[in-house]
C-alpha cells in the first residue's frame, strides 16, 4: 500500500481553498458514522472484522497542535512530549487504558515485598535498542537511577513519578531489584507510563540538551518506531522497526508496527488542522477543539474522546499571596465559579463540568460537588465578611486596594484563554476583577512562579495512580499551589509512601477533601483528548492517559 505524502506547506495551501465550505460544515471527506470514544476505549480490537483484513504499510500524516520540546521521558506529561515517546520507547510492564490493569511487556513477571519498597523485574532476553544493543538488567538500572535521582549536573530533574527512590542492583544479565527508602505503592503504575520509557545506555549518557528539539534522531528506544527525520519545530518522521518483535503480552498484534510510518507535522492554527482532515489532506489530528467536533463528526469523520483521568483541569488558588490568604476570599471565588456554564458555553459533552479535585473515572475518586457548587449569593455574602465593599463599578475594594487578580493562560490546556474569559465575567458579578496573563507574555515564565503576579494557575495533570495528586500540589512536585502548607504535603506523601491500599485509598481521600475544605482549587472540567480521523484509519489507540499510540494502527485502501 502506498499513499502520497503532503508536507505542511501543502497541506495549508489546500486548506485555504475550502477553509469557508470547512467552516460552515459542508465538507466531506469519507463515510461512515463518527466514532465517539469518550470512554478511552479505540477501535483496534474487532476493528478488522469490520474493515475487512488488517492491511500494512503506509505512511500516516498526523497533525500535532504544538511543537515537542524535550524527548527526556520524565517530562513526558507534556503531550507533543509523550506523543513522540509514547511511540519510541517501551516500558517494563503494561497498563490495559481500560481496565487498567497490568501485565507483562519488557519485563516477564515482577515482585514486589510486603512494605513495597523493594521491587525485582525479570527481563525479556530477546529485546534490542534501535541501534542494535541489547537490553539488559544494566541498561535498565541504569535508566531508572537517572529517572528516580535525577542529574542536576546534566539538567536532569527527578521523575515526579518515582518516589523515595534508594538505588537499584543488578542480579544478572535479565533480573534487576529496585529499592526504595521509604513505601513506594506507585512504583508499579510508574514502570508502566510514558515517565519510564527505556532508553539505551548511549542515549542516557547524554546532558539535557541531547533531548532538546534538534536531536530527536538521537534518542535511542527499545519501541516500535525509530525517529530518522526532524525538521526543527515543524516535522518529524517516525518509520517502524522491521526486527520489532516484543509487544506487550495482552496485545494480539506482535511483530512489526502495520504502518510503514508516522509523519509529525506541527500544525498550530485549528483552521488549518480541522481543514486538512475535512479535505482529506491529513489522516489523523490531536487537539480538536471544541467547537470543531460538529464539524468533524458532521463530515462523518471519526472523533475519539478519551479522558486523561488523572487531575481535573481547574485553577489552583496561590494562597500565599496576600489577597488569598484570606480563606473567606478563596472560598468566594470557589462559589462565584459557574462550571457547568463554562461546559455549557466552551465545551461539550466530553468535558463534564468537575465534580472534585479529581476526574470521576480516575482511582481514588471523592465527589465533592456539594461543596464545589455555583452559588453567587454566598460568594458576595463571603467577600462582604472579609471585607471587600463594592465600589462605583461593582469592583470590590478595600483598604484602598481594588480586588484584583491575575490568571495565566495555559496553551497546553482546550481553549484557555475562552475558558478564563468566561470565568472573568462571572467573578464581575461578584465583585472580582480577573485579569488574564497572555502566555505568550515575555515576562510569562517568572510570573508564572510569583504568587504575587499570577494568583489562579491554570493546569492539570494525567495519570492513572493514585499519586497523580502529589504530582500536581507537593511542594518538591509540580506545586500547582507554590504552596508552604506542611499538613498537604504530608498528607500527600502518605497517599505516595503507604503500602496498605486501601489506607492509600483513604489517604488520597483525605488530600482532595483537604484541598477542597481550603478551597485550595476551583475544579473546572474533566479533560479529554480530542482525536479527528479518516474512516480508512483503524486501529487507533491510545495510553491509560489518552497519549497517541500508533503501533496497532493501519490504513484501509
Amino acid at each position: 500500500m502506498s499513499r502520497s505524502v503532503r508536507p505542511l506547506a501543502a497541506v495549508a495551501a489546500a486548506v485555504s481553498a475550502v477553509a469557508l465550505l470547512a467552516a460552515c460544515g459542508s465538507g466531506s471527506a469519507g463515510t461512515g458514522d463518527a466514532t465517539d470514544a469518550a470512554n478511552g476505549t479505540s477501535d483496534a480490537s474487532g476493528d478488522a472484522e469490520a474493515a475487512g483484513d488488517v492491511q500494512t504499510g503506509g505512511e500516516l500524516l498526523y497533525l500535532e497542535y504544538q511543537a515537542y520540546d524535550t524527548l527526556y521521558p520524565p517530562a513526558s506529561g507534556f503531550y507533543p512530549n509523550g506523543g513522540l515517546i509514547a511511540n519510541i520507547t517501551d516500558k517494563l510492564v503494561f497498563q490495559d487504558p481500560v481496565t487498567l490493569e497490568f501485565s507483562p511487556w519488557l519485563a516477564t513477571d515482577w515482585a514486589m515485598n510486603d512494605d513495597a519498597t523493594e521491587y525485582t523485574f525479570n527481563l525479556r532476553p530477546d529485546v534490542t535498542f534501535s541501534d542494535g544493543t541489547p537490553l539488559d538488567a544494566e541498561v535498565v538500572a541504569k535508566n531508572f537511577d537517572l529517572y528516580g535521582t535525577g542529574d542536576p549536573d546534566r539538567g536532569f530533574a527527578v521523575s515526579e513519578q518515582i518516589n523515595n527512590y534508594a538505588g537499584s542492583e543488578v542480579v544478572d544479565e535479565d533480573t534487576v531489584i529496585f529499592r526504595f527508602s521509604a513505601p513506594a505503592p506507585g512504583f508499579l503504575q510508574a514502570t508502566s507510563a510514558n515517565g519510564a520509557g527505556i532508553l539505551s545506555s548511549a542515549t542516557l549518557d547524554g546532558d539535557a540538551d541531547a533531548f532538546a528539539a534538534g536531536n530527536a534522531t538521537n534518542v535511542v528506544g527499545t519501541g516500535p518506531f525509530v525517529i530518522t527525520d526532524e525538521t526543527v519545530g515543524s516535522e518529524l518522521v517516525l518509520t517502524a522497526r522491521e526486527d520489532y518483535d516484543w509487544a506487550p503480552e495482552e496485545s494480539e498484534h506482535q511483530g512489526r508496527a502495520y504502518l510503514d510510518s508516522v509523519r509529525f507535522t506541527v500544525t498550530p492554527e485549528d483552521s488549518v488542522r480541522i481543514g486538512a482532515l475535512t479535505s482529506g489532506q491529513a489522516d489523523l489530528i490531536r487537539y480538536v477543539q471544541a467547537y470543531d467536533e460538529e464539524q468533524v463528526t458532521s463530515a462523518g469523520l471519526q472523533l475519539f474522546a478519551p479522558q486523561t483521568q488523572g487531575v481535573n483541569n481547574s485553577l489552583s488558588l496561590r494562597f500565599t499571596n496576600e489577597i488569598l490568604s484570606d480563606l473567606k476570599v478563596r472560598q468566594a471565588l470557589v462559589a462565584g465559579v459557574n462550571t457547568q456554564e463554562l461546559v455549557d458555553t466552551v465545551f461539550t459533552e466530553n468535558y463534564p463540568a468537575a465534580t472534585g479535585v479529581l476526574s470521576h473515572t480516575a482511582l481514588g475518586y471523592v465527589d465533592l460537588s456539594d461543596q464545589l457548587a455555583y452559588d453567587p449569593e454566598k460568594a458576595k455574602t463571603l467577600l462582604d465578611e472579609a471585607g471587600w465593599v463594592p465600589g462605583a463599578d461593582g469592583i470590590r475594594a478595600k483598604d484602598g486596594k481594588t480586588l484584583t487578580l491575575v490568571a495565566s493562560e495555559a496553551k497546553p490546556q482546550p481553549l484557555s484563554r475562552d475558558t478564563l474569559t468566561l470565568i472573568s465575567q462571572q467573578l464581575k458579578e461578584i465583585g472580582v476583577d480577573l485579569q488574564i496573563l497572555a502566555a505568550d507574555s515575555g515576562t510569562y515564565a517568572t510570573a508564572m512562579k510569583d504568587p504575587n503576579q499570577v494568583q489562579l494557575y491554570h493546569s492539570m495533570v494525567g495519570r492513572t495512580d493514585l499519586d497523580v495528586i502529589k504530582s500536581q500540589f507537593h511542594s518538591k512536585n509540580r506545586n500547582a499551589l507554590l504552596s508552604n502548607d506542611a499538613e498537604l504535603d504530608s498528607l500527600l506523601e502518605a497517599v505516595a509512601s503507604t503500602p496498605d491500599p486501601q489506607v492509600r485509598l483513604d489517604a488520597s481521600a483525605a488530600a482532595q477533601r483537604y484541598l477542597v475544605d481550603n478551597a485550595y482549587v476551583i475544579p473546572l472540567f474533566e479533560e479529554p483528548q480530542v482525536y479527528g480521523a479518516q474512516n480508512y484509519v483503524h486501529g487507533f489507540g491510545w495510553d491509560s492517559i489518552a497519549r497517541p499510540k500508533f503501533y496497532d494502527t493501519w490504513l484501509e485502501q
